[in-house]
């Protein structure tokens, strides 16, 4: 059972060592770059925070307002990190901004698996290639826990997963859908071929299947491809998919928001029994 430790503001307003890894969490480029270098991520809110714990992240510390203590009390009981508890005020000092949730954590990162391990037992597969919006991969993380997506594999310049709002936009799907990134894109498009999947670019293309006739073709090994906000995928990531794939559209709209667009794909092609 973990110590649970008061930290006070110091009078001089110099930061606590202790709450390094909360610092600056509004700040982006700086988290972005961090984070990952020290292996860590942040879990925001009680649910994030236990699902964290539940799918096997090692607490680095804890971070708490009184009135979460006793929220959280089973959570500590079962940890060995330090639990620091501190003011509202000091805790948006730190942080940066109003931690209304009241509870944070900082969580160990795990070494990312081999693509090809992933894809092994893998039914249901995506890629998401480049983007660069923490909400939309957060939503689209749900989105592929909820509704049958068995790996998520990532190219270099896509957003981490672990960011923050990603995690909470997720509600902590990130931390439940296997998931990797991949070394070079499109370049390693060669494993999903390998693996056994057919691979469908959706865009907007006049030669493009309709996601209808998609799902009716009932692959039993299918990856989806989806690409950056705004300008969709590389004409290279469309030249190593299988097939191109569109979602008819009415009322003059040309398009979904990707997110949205992930989970119309995500469900008309979920495995079936």
């Amino acid at each position: 059972m973990a110590e649970i430790v008061t930290v006070e503001a110091s009078p001089d307003g110099s930061a606590d060592p202790r709450l390094t890894d909360y610092t600056d969490l509004t700040d982006v480029e700086l988290r972005r770059r961090r984070e990952p270098a020290e292996g860590l991520f942040i879990a925001e809110g009680e649910k994030v925070i236990r699902r964290a714990v539940a799918a096997g992240y090692e607490m680095r510390s804890m971070l708490l307002t009184a009135k979460w203590t006793d929220v959280m009390r089973d959570v500590i009981d079962e940890t060995a990190a330090p639990v620091y508890q501190v003011a509202p005020d000091l805790a948006e000092r730190v942080t940066g901004y109003h931690v209304h949730r009241g509870a944070l954590a900082s969580m160990r990162r795990k070494p990312l698996p081999p693509p090809a391990d992933l894809l092994r037992k893998a039914r249901r597969a995506v890629v998401f290639e480049d983007m660069v919006d923490h909400a939309n991969l957060g939503a689209a993380f749900r989105n592929a826990a909820a509704l049958g997506v068995d790996a998520v594999l990532l190219t270099p310049r896509c957003a981490d997963p672990l960011y923050r709002r990603a995690v909470k936009v997720s509600m902590g799907a990130v931390l439940q859908v296997p998931w990797t990134r991949l070394e070079s894109w499109p370049k390693d498009a060669h494993l999903l071929k390998e693996a056994g999947f057919v691979t469908a670019a959706l865009c907007l293309d006049a030669n493009s299947i309709t996601l209808d006739e998609l799902a009716g073709r009932r692959h039993d090994r299918l990856a989806l491809l989806f690409g950056t906000e705004g300008d969709g995928l590389t004409a290279g990531a469309l030249a190593a998919a299988d097939v191109r794939v569109s979602i008819p559209m009415d009322a003059g709209v040309d398009s979904l928001n990707v997110a949205a667009t992930s989970a119309v794909a995500f469900y008309m092609t979920r495995p079936r029994a």
